[in-house]
Order: C-alpha cells, then sequence, then structure tokens
C-alpha cells in the first residue's frame, strides 16, 4: 500500500518594502531611523529592501553654495544601520515632493511613508508585513495605527488636542504604506501642496478615485507631541489655502468625501466681518455700527476663546496660566490669519466672488525640456574649452525648433566640472556654449555647475538645483519640466526635482542606468515623441508611470 506524498504548506512570500522619510534635519529624525533600525527582522517580515530619506532642507537657489547645508548625514544618525541608506535632496519644496522624489529612488512594490519625527515600538515591522499580507489586490495602501502619549498629570494643551487628533485621522503619511503600482498610476503626491497638510487627503481620494481600496492596519506608531512656540497655531492656518487647493481640484464637497470633518472657517469669516463692521463704523462714525461690530466680535472671539480653553490646563494645572494667556491672544489673531491664507489660496487659482476655484489635475502638462549639454546635444568631447570641437548631435536643432514652434520653453543643464578641476576656463566654458546656441538656437535657461564631484554641491547633478533654478526662472513648477539626458545622473537630478526625465544612451551610458530609467529613447526626435511633444495631440504630464527601462518601439 502506498500512500500520497505529503506537502507542507509554503508560506506565503512577505512583501518588499522601503522605507521612505522626508526631513527638514529635525533631531528626532536619529530617533526615528534608531526605532527602525531596532526592529526584529525574520523571514516573515524581512529588513527594509532601502531607506530613502528625502533631504528637504530649503536651498537658496539664488545664494552661495558653499552656505548651503552639507547632505544629511545618516551614518552618523544609526551607525551600521541593518539596511541600505539613499539620501536625495529635495531643495525644500515640502513633503509632498520629497515622497514623490523618495518613492521614485527606490523600486520596491510597496513603500512605506513614515514621517521624521515618529517612533517606531517594538514589532512595527512584523506588524507592517501583516498588514500588506493581508492587503488584497486591490487594496492602494494601509495606514498605520497613530499614537499620540499626553500628559497624566495634567490635561492637555491645544497643541497636544492638535497633534492628538492624528489619532484619528483618515489616511495620514505619519506611517503610510502604499502600494508602487497605486502612485505610478495616480503620479504620486500633488507638489502644488507646500506644506504637511492635506497632500495625503488628496492622494487617498485620487487613489481610491483609480479604483484602490484603503484600509487601516493592526501596526502602531508613536507620534510624540513636538514641541512649539506660542505662535505655532497661528502660523498653521496657512493650510487653510491648501482647503482652497482641495475644493478647487475636488469640488465643495471635498470634506465630506475626504473624511476631514467640517472645520471653522464660517465663524473665522463672521469674526473677521463683524471687526470690519466696527472698524467701518468708527471711520464713518456711526457709533451703532461701531458698537454692534464691536459686541458682535466680542462674542464670537470670546466663544472661539471658550472652546478652546475648555479642555485645556485649568487653574492650579502645571502651565496653566502661560496656556491661557496663549489661547487668548491666538484666539484674537486665528480668524484673521484664517481667512487670509484662504483668500490667498482661492486667488491663487483663478477663484473670485461669485467663482469658485478650479485647478487643473495633478499632474501638470510638461511646458519646458531641459537638456543635458555634452552627449545629448553635442558629441561629447571631455572637458572641451574649443568651439571648434563643437559638433552638434544629428537632428538636434530641428528638435529643438519643433519644441519651440509648439510655445514649449527650452534650456540647458550641464555638469562642467573641468572648471573646478582647472582644465577650463569658464571664459572658454562660456565660449563652447555660445557656439552650441550659435548652431542650436536660442534657449530659455542655461545652468551650469562648475563644481567637481568632491564638492558634494547640489547643483552638480544628480543634485536638483540645476533644475530648480531653471524653472525658477522660466516661472514654472518643476514638476511642469522634463529632463533630457544621456546618463543617471541626468535622471537622478530630475527625479529629486520632481521634473520627468528620458535617456538617450550613448555608449558611454552604463547597463544600469539604461534598466533604472522611467523612460529610454534612442534619439531626440524619440525622446520628445514620449514626452508627447512632438507631434500634435495630449499634452504630457510629468511623472507618467511607465515600467523601468522601457524603451519606445
Amino acid at each position: 500500500m502506498t500512500t500520497a506524498p505529503r506537502h507542507r504548506a509554503t508560506a506565503p512570500t512577505p512583501a518588499r518594502v522601503a522605507v521612505v522619510l522626508p526631513s527638514i534635519g529635525r533631531p528626532s529624525l536619529g530617533v526615528t531611523l534608531r526605532s527602525l533600525a531596532g526592529q526584529e527582522v525574520t523571514s516573515a517580515a524581512p529588513a527594509p529592501e532601502v531607506v530613502v530619506v528625502a533631504d528637504d532642507r530649503r536651498l537658496d537657489l539664488d545664494g552661495d553654495p558653499a552656505t548651503w547645508p552639507a547632505p544629511l548625514d545618516v551614518a552618523s544618525l544609526v551607525p551600521g544601520a541593518p539596511w541600505p541608506v539613499v539620501v536625495v535632496r529635495t531643495g525644500g519644496r515640502g513633503p509632498a515632493a520629497a515622497r514623490n522624489a523618495g518613492w521614485r529612488a527606490a523600486t520596491a512594490p510597496w513603500v512605506a511613508f513614515v514621517d521624521d519625527d515618529v517612533v517606531l515600538p517594538a514589532g512595527w515591522l512584523q506588524g507592517l508585513a501583516r498588514d500588506l499580507a493581508a492587503a488584497g489586490p486591490d487594496v492602494g495602501a494601509v495606514q498605520g495605527r497613530l499614537e499620540v502619549p499626553l500628559p497624566a498629570h495634567r490635561r492637555p494643551t491645544d497643541w497636544e488636542r492638535s497633534t492628538r487628533g492624528l489619532e484619528d485621522a483618515r489616511w495620514a503619511t505619519a506611517d503610510m504604506a502604499y502600494r508602487r503600482e497605486a502612485l505610478e498610476a495616480v503620479h504620486g503626491f500633488d507638489e502644488r501642496f507646500p506644506r504637511a497638510y492635506r497632500e495625503d487627503a488628496d492622494l487617498a481620494l485620487r487613489v481610491r478615485g483609480a479604483g484602490w481600496r484603503l484600509e487601516r492596519g493592526d501596526r502602531v506608531t508613536t507620534h510624540p507631541v513636538r514641541p512649539a512656540d506660542d505662535a505655532v497655531s497661528v502660523r498653521v492656518q496657512a493650510g487653510t489655502a491648501d482647503d482652497a487647493l482641495m475644493r478647487a481640484l475636488h469640488g465643495p464637497r471635498w470634506r465630506e468625501i475626504a473624511e476631514t470633518g467640517r472645520g471653522r472657517l464660517p465663524w473665522h469669516v463672521a469674526t473677521v466681518g463683524a471687526a470690519a463692521l466696527a472698524a467701518g463704523g468708527g471711520l464713518l462714525r456711526r457709533r451703532s455700527l461701531a458698537a454692534a461690530g464691536a459686541t458682535a466680535w466680542l462674542a464670537l472671539f470670546a466663544e472661539f476663546a471658550r472652546v478652546r480653553l475648555q479642555p485645556g490646563p485649568r487653574p492650579g494645572e502645571e502651565g496653566w496660566s502661560e496656556e491661557w494667556r496663549r489661547m487668548l491672544l491666538t484666539s484674537a489673531q486665528i480668524p484673521f490669519a484664517a481667512v487670509r491664507h484662504r483668500v490667498v489660496g482661492t486667488l491663487a487659482h483663478g477663484g473670485v466672488l461669485g467663482r469658485p476655484a478650479t485647478a487643473p489635475p495633478w499632474p501638470l502638462p510638461v511646458a519646458a525640456v531641459l537638456f543635458d549639454r555634452d552627449g545629448t546635444l553635442v558629441h561629447d568631447v571631455p572637458y572641451n574649452g574649443d568651439p571648434d570641437q563643437v559638433r552638434v548631435v544629428d537632428g538636434a536643432r530641428e528638435v529643438l525648433d519643433a519644441l519651440r514652434t509648439r510655445g514649449v520653453r527650452v534650456g540647458v543643464v550641464t555638469n562642467q566640472s573641468g572648471i573646478a578641476r582647472g582644465i577650463v576656463t569658464a571664459e572658454q566654458v562660456a565660449a563652447v556654449n555660445a557656439r552650441i546656441e550659435a548652431e542650436l538656437g536660442p534657449f530659455d535657461t542655461w545652468q551650469q555647475c562648475p563644481h567637481g564631484p568632491e564638492d558634494a554641491c547640489a547643483c552638480r547633478k544628480p543634485g536638483p538645483v540645476m533644475v530648480l533654478r531653471a524653472a525658477a526662472e522660466l516661472g514654472l513648477l518643476p514638476a511642469q519640466c522634463a529632463v533630457v539626458g544621456d546618463i543617471g545622473a541626468d535622471m537622478g537630478a530630475a527625479a529629486s526635482a520632481g521634473a520627468c526625465a528620458v535617456l538617450v544612451p550613448t555608449p558611454v551610458t552604463r547597463e544600469a542606468e539604461v534598466a533604472e530609467a522611467p523612460l529610454v529613447a534612442a534619439g531626440l526626435a524619440e525622446a520628445v515623441e514620449l514626452l508627447g511633444l512632438g507631434a500634435e495631440g495630449d499634452v504630457p504630464r510629468a511623472g507618467a508611470p511607465v515600467e523601468p527601462g522601457e524603451v519606445a518601439a
């Protein structure tokens, strides 16, 4: 008698994950990274494939690069990290842009976004693995559960209660794992959101609109309350400008579909209106009108202050007097700040009295193409300082003229380390540039980095600064630009700056660079076709998802 062989159940393969942390260099970054490095790694919960830190500290594009902060030294923050670390510099464009640069620098099917001020408790990595294993194929993202520790010996302050609101927030990217396929489908975060506010809600709405489900997982992340000064509650009113963008993108019911709650803007408008009535009555010397406005303002102010004070520290509790002073002062300021920012945001998107603002969907159409110089527009002559050695790539003039005819701006972004090495002078490089422009026609912007690799500057590709400078000079957002070049550094500069990119390989292009490029073309004309700019038709949008190494047919 024979028995059938017994088959052991095979455990599901754990999800491959990249972790992305946008950071402005806060000391808490080290705490977050060390809490991640301290996670137990098992076969069911392997270490992240890569941890990408998006260094989003501001770079003064018009200032001296010597004054720019050095890249974040992640190795010193978490020595001996059990995972590879990549640092990308994004120039201070906000968390939406930083997260985009981060996930595009990775290849894992899942991207776990965490903020640089959270603490990942023991078991977080195992919880993430379980959450992703339980996610069906139609799940585009799984949110972690945030816990905000508050003082046990007194009632929480207004700022502490505001931070605690993250516990109930929907789709907060303080801990949110997105499927890469879902990010590609909607082109990532909308980089028009400049603050850590509403960019996560907007992404969630677009991912759900693309047919994906979003779920809450079981993993837990600790989000401590950051230290803050007295004016923090006034500064955060800048987010009402982002509320205007949300309305412009998603319509008047955006709060309902984003599950964000109502907000107090109508009350703030009434408060500002009452103050205006009081001031107008005083100027017109109409005492009854001024008195009515002042009475209404005082009543609204008192109610707002009461709402903020009631759940906070009571007399006799630690810090109560400072909190009451802070609440009374800021309760008078917040309505004016909120209304001002909302008006600015509405006007920025074309809204006027009687006509709501509207905004084009993300991603934005490409309005400028920035070309690498050597190996892309002209044949590469190493450290060329002689204009007579300039040889234009076949067809380059025709491609550029076609773009100019369509109203697309054109520019050059070029590394010229020969200047730093003392091989050529700045004047010789300028003479070569002049010859190139004489043969290829005028460019709308020239951006050049004279530094060497050892200078570790942010303008040298793959740093983002030349692309950012070009966009600023052209009056465009970086996402409205595309970069065409022949090596991986060109692609990296585009990714860090938030531009789309096309690789046109030459014999010096490495195979790995071709495999990792978002788009690959056989020549300049084909590159422009891939951008949708070579013929009449749809205008391309930055960040269009493609398979790595895809080559146009």
